[in-house]
């Protein structure tokens, strides 16, 4: 991630665009994710749950329009 800052941006603005950035790409989520060491087999169930929720959730947009 990479952003340029010009001679009168506020450091403020600057790291709240970073963080915009860090979130938009997902990349937040994932380090938090890396942190710790997850199993295959937990990795698998996380996977196999957000398909599932995934799922439910289409099935609900569909059903209602």
């Amino acid at each position: 991630m990479e952003v340029t800052v010009g001679d009168g941006d506020r450091l403020e603005y600057v790291l709240k665009k970073f963080r915009r950035q860090i979130t938009k790409a997902g990349l937040f989520q994932d380090m938090k994710r890396k942190r710790f060491y997850e199993s295959p087999g937990a990795l698998r169930r996380r996977k196999d749950k957000a398909a599932a929720r995934r799922k439910v959730k289409s099935a609900r947009r569909r059903e209602h329009h």
